[in-house]
């Protein structure tokens, strides 16, 4: 049991997560309706916080921030145990349409007391 604490600490079981929407393509100011899916690893560990940041990525593949949400959770996610949290979001109504090499996605973190932190990229695309 000590050698699965020791290895989820460097992020080997350790628990995940994955932000789910139900489409990939979507309008400026549009309300997004999805949610995380949180996974268990092989121990249990204590959660701290989800990051969730919408990137805008130019077409020399420099990062932009657009946006960003934290929520603070402080439980514990069991060995294999899954949660769902929902996720409402609404674009901002000045993102531009993916044109000339600018694409967006949205970098999810979660982060535990101890342990490697779970990241998640989910690639949208932007409509007018």
């Amino acid at each position: 049991m000590l050698l699965r604490k020791y290895a989820s600490l460097f992020g080997i079981g350790s628990a995940k997560i994955d932000l789910v929407l139900p489409k990939t393509v979507f309008s400026p100011g549009e309300l997004l309706n999805g949610h995380f899916l949180l996974e268990g690893g092989i121990v249990k560990q204590k959660l701290k916080r989800i990051e969730c940041d919408l990137i805008m990525v130019d077409k020399h593949s420099q990062e932009r921030t657009i946006d960003s949400t934290t929520i603070y959770k402080r439980e514990e996610l069991k060995p294999d145990e899954t949660n769902k949290l929902n996720f409402v979001y609404r674009l901002p109504k000045t993102l531009k349409a993916n044109e000339k090499g600018v694409r967006y996605l949205f970098k999810t973190k979660l982060t535990f007391d101890k342990g490697v932190e779970s990241l998640d990229e989910d690639w949208i695309s932007i409509v007018c």
